[in-house]
């Protein structure tokens, strides 16, 4: 601020004037998001034949992967499940916009589209399984470890994508976070730096209506979460989350934004969470079911099947071809979520840092030395 001596008033006297750098840098009109979610299922938008086939057969076969998933957390093989029941579309379209040397950076609830991305189910359910670290390797499948805290793997995101563009890389971030997340210190510095830097991300935020049970009324007075964009100097992206084909369009866009240097884009992908936050979760204490039932109604897969199946590019043979493909997929892991694991306590100490730090070190020999007491123990009752 400067300041202008009023004329007559004495030297004391002082009124604030602004310089010209107050002025806004960026026309915030173009980065504001439509007042309604943008939709292409139900309209006369083209659509290729190909693409939504595949959205569909992903769409079914994530429905039976959380539903697998869900049951095998009832027969004690899974610790915990947060279902993605209801959010496939989104799942799925995350995964399928990228291309390979792409980097998807997943919440907890995102196992779904690390596994539409290509990555093994059983190494995407390995956390949640309590095994190992993250159950894959991040950097040979390009998926970040499933993130449990809140919001922390979105700078995380920005960090990798301005580092590629420095380097000339090709890379484009999607980084996805639910809308608990966007109450989170580490969501307003991700965004502001990745528009500082113009940082090649895209911030996926599937607003499922709850942040486990508080909902999004109480986090936030803004017309909608797309809208915090402007606030950054983003645009802000609106769409409707259960239907696959505007969600795979409005990501397309934005990557392909990123990737010719446009910078980021914050997307709100309006959805709902069918089954409760966890299996831990009671979702009956917080909300009724005549709502869960209205969600039912636009569910993803329903949506897409019926448009697919009224401009004659499903058929009962290709519904049933979906399915199928599914149910090999749930009896596979099945089959192999049912044998133990493997465990070995020493990988505690392994892929923590490149180079053990002393600490590390101390902790393991302890480790190590407990397990061959014990280990020495039970050999010296045997002899008994």
């Amino acid at each position: 601020m400067t300041v202008q001596e009023l004329p007559g008033a004495g030297a004391a006297a002082y009124r604030p004037t602004p310089p010209p750098a107050w002025r806004p840098r960026t026309d915030p009109a173009p980065l504001l998001p439509d007042p309604e979610p943008y939709r292409v299922l139900g309209t006369d938008a083209p659509l290729d034949r190909a693409l939504m086939l595949r959205l569909y057969a992903e769409l079914v076969r994530g429905r039976r992967y959380n539903a697998q998933a869900t049951a095998l957390t009832k027969q004690g093989r899974l610790a915990v499940y947060p279902s993605s029941t209801g959010q496939e579309a989104c799942e799925v379209a995350a995964a399928l916009v990228l291309q390979e040397q792409d980097w998807l950076f997943p919440s907890y609830r995102d196992t779904l589209a690390a596994v539409a991305r290509g990555l093994d189910p059983v190494q995407a359910l390995t956390l949640l399984r309590g095994d190992w670290h993250t159950g894959y390797d991040p950097h040979e499948h390009r998926i970040a470890p499933l993130c449990t805290p809140l919001a922390t793997q979105l700078p995380h995101a920005v960090g990798l994508a301005h580092a590629a563009r420095l380097k000339g890389d090709d890379v484009v971030a999607l980084a996805m976070v639910g809308d608990g997340g966007t109450s989170e210190g580490d969501f307003h510095e991700a965004l502001n730096f990745a528009a500082v830097w113009q940082a090649p991300v895209v911030f996926l935020v599937q607003n499922n209506g709850f942040a486990i049970s508080v909902p999004l009324a109480k986090q936030t007075a803004a017309p909608s979460l797309a809208h915090k964009a402007v606030g950054y100097g983003m645009p802000g992206r609106l769409v409707d989350g259960n239907d696959a084909a505007a969600v795979h369009e409005v990501l397309a866009d934005a990557v392909a934004r990123a990737r010719r240097g446009g910078g980021p884009t914050l997307i709100e992908a309006v959805t709902y969470r069918i089954e409760a936050h966890t299996n831990a979760d009671d979702a009956t204490r917080y909300r009724v079911d005549a709502e869960v039932e209205a969600w039912r109604d636009h569910d993803p897969i329903r949506l897409l099947e019926a448009e697919l199946t009224s401009r004659g590019f499903l058929d009962d043979s290709g519904k049933q071809a979906a399915a199928d493909g599914a149910e090999t997929m749930a009896a596979a892991l099945r089959e192999r979520m049912n044998a133990d694991a493997e465990l070995d306590p020493m990988d505690l100490f392994a892929h923590v840092y490149a180079e053990k730090t002393a600490q590390l070190r101390e902790q393991e020999a302890q480790l190590r030395a407990e397990l061959a007491a014990h280990e020495d123990e039970h050999e010296h009752e045997g002899e008994r």
